[in-house]
């Protein structure tokens, strides 16, 4: 554990192929961090590629015995929403106040800064037990070609936003920043269920009010495409009034804007 984060028990390694698979052997409460991976994964296995010390690599244990599968499946937009505010409170705290109003939720599990992602999440159910992969870009500054106009890291925002003298990051400030919201929240989530912390995430959804194509991964992969009326409050996306439990957002346009 560490005096910052009592609730958790960190352990960290300089180099992992996955911190998601370290997880595996892992109980609740543990949380296994990386320096670099040499082969971490995202959702629906896209690479998640990261410059060794640079960001915070991160999966922790929750336990989800005797929880519903409804309730299960709303986890990664908590944690989502635990990122989120972590990056907010420590941007607010560094007086980057106009970077932490730019922060939002991406149904269903990426957290952006002023529409550019800065985090994914992938959750893996393992028995009684949910492995909640984090991955928050911070000192990052390049990116590959293929995603350098979508992603973004922490200082890269406050960089724009107050120049070059901006400095590097502490990547365990940020792991405990994120670590202290996530276990409140999840208390709350435990005992209430989603609809508890659902109005946190509503106001912070990205994709509201955006024309989006969602292509689903619980039926037949065909898309849907559509006006998008938020996030709803057992976790699904309203996409031109018909809800949609799980899938990925190809695109979200609200004048000119493309994700």
């Amino acid at each position: 554990m560490t005096e910052a984060c009592p609730h958790w028990r960190v352990q960290h390694r300089a180099v992992t192929e996955s911190t998601n698979k370290d997880a595996l052997s892992g109980e609740p409460g543990d949380v296994f961090t990386a320096d670099h991976q040499t082969a971490g994964r995202g959702r629906l296995d896209h690479r998640w590629l990261s410059p060794s010390g640079e960001n915070l690599l991160m999966s922790a244990v929750i336990g989800v015995a005797e929880l519903p599968p409804e309730e299960i499946a709303t986890l990664p937009l908590v944690v989502g929403l635990a990122v989120a505010e972590a990056l907010e409170a420590l941007l607010t705290e560094r007086g980057a106040t106009e970077v932490s109003a730019g922060v939002r939720i991406k149904w269903p599990n990426d957290v952006l800064i002023d529409g550019q992602k800065v985090c994914g999440i992938l959750c893996e159910r393992k028995d009684d037990r949910v492995i909640a992969g984090i991955g928050v870009n911070v000192n990052q500054t390049t990116f590959d070609p293929e995603i350098a106009g979508r992603a973004t890291s922490v200082v890269e925002k406050v960089r724009r936003w107050e120049g070059e003298k901006v400095r590097r990051w502490e990547v365990p400030a940020v792991r405990d920043a994120v670590l202290a919201r996530l276990a409140a929240l999840i208390e709350i989530w435990r005992q209430g269920g989603f609809r508890t912390v659902w109005p946190r995430i509503a106001a912070r959804d990205f994709l509201k009010g955006r024309t989006v194509s969602v292509r689903r991964t619980d039926s037949d992969g065909v898309p849907v495409t559509g006006f998008c009326g938020g996030i709803c409050a057992d976790g699904a996306l309203d996409i031109a009034g018909e809800p949609v439990f799980a899938g990925e957002a190809c695109c979200s346009t609200r004048v000119g804007t493309v994700v």
